[in-house]
């Protein structure tokens, strides 16, 4: 199990990478996309239609943003200061809430439940799912569906890994990233309350690429 690492550390880690993200999250345009390649692999269906949605590790804002303009209720979190600022004015005015607050804190502490909660890229790849599932779960609705995406695990590679931020130099700030085969987030799901789990790595549009693990199940209820 990984050492709990220092929260304001982690924080300024995303906060760069929003800052490298800035281009995206301003002039952007919203577009819902799970995978890396761009018009590839399925879109919001996925959700099912949700009101109100929980976009966990929200990032650029360009999913929630697309949803937001669909007319969903959307709350994004994150825990950089940065992105949720630039997105705050940037798609505030279309009622999505921003919340700058680390996901699980946040899930274990704030009421509200949703419809859908989902991750691109985000909060799911970097949360121990021990600990995340859980509480999703209980903030979902009966019903409801919880949805994310993100790299598939390097052969051999499961479980947590280190990742620093700008290199091997420099003030040591990290993240863990947590690597599964489908068929172990299909058991790490059904044993936390959730049914017709889909789990896959939905192939590269070009051969031999990386693709996508894309993963998605409703909870019990």
């Amino acid at each position: 199990m990984p050492a709990r690492h220092n929260i304001e550390d982690e924080r300024e880690l995303w906060d760069a990478f929003a800052e490298s993200t800035k281009e995206k999250a301003v002039d952007g345009d919203p577009v819902f996309c799970w995978t890396q390649y761009a018009g590839h692999g399925p879109g919001p269906e996925l959700l099912g239609g949700p009101e109100p949605a929980l976009e966990i590790g929200c990032g650029t804002g360009r999913a929630l943003a697309f949803l937001l303009r669909s007319g969903v209720k959307v709350t994004g979190v994150d825990l950089s200061t940065v992105a949720v600022r630039r997105l705050a004015e940037r798609w505030g005015p279309l009622g999505g809430e921003f919340v700058c607050a680390e996901v699980l804190e946040h899930l274990a502490e704030n009421t509200a439940t949703y419809d859908a909660i989902y991750s691109v890229f985000g909060a799911a790849w970097f949360t121990d799912p021990e600990k995340l599932l859980p509480l999703v779960a209980r903030r979902l609705n009966p019903g409801g569906v919880f949805a994310f995406s993100h790299p598939p695990a390097i052969p051999g590679a499961y479980g947590p890994q280190g990742m620093y931020k700008g290199g091997f130099a420099g003030k040591a700030c990290y993240v863990y990233r947590y690597s599964y085969t489908p068929r172990r987030w299909a058991g790490l799901l059904a044993r936390n309350g959730f049914r017709d789990v889909e789990a896959e790595v939905l192939a590269a549009p070009e051969a031999g690429h990386i693709g996508t693990l894309v993963v998605r199940a409703v909870v019990a209820g």
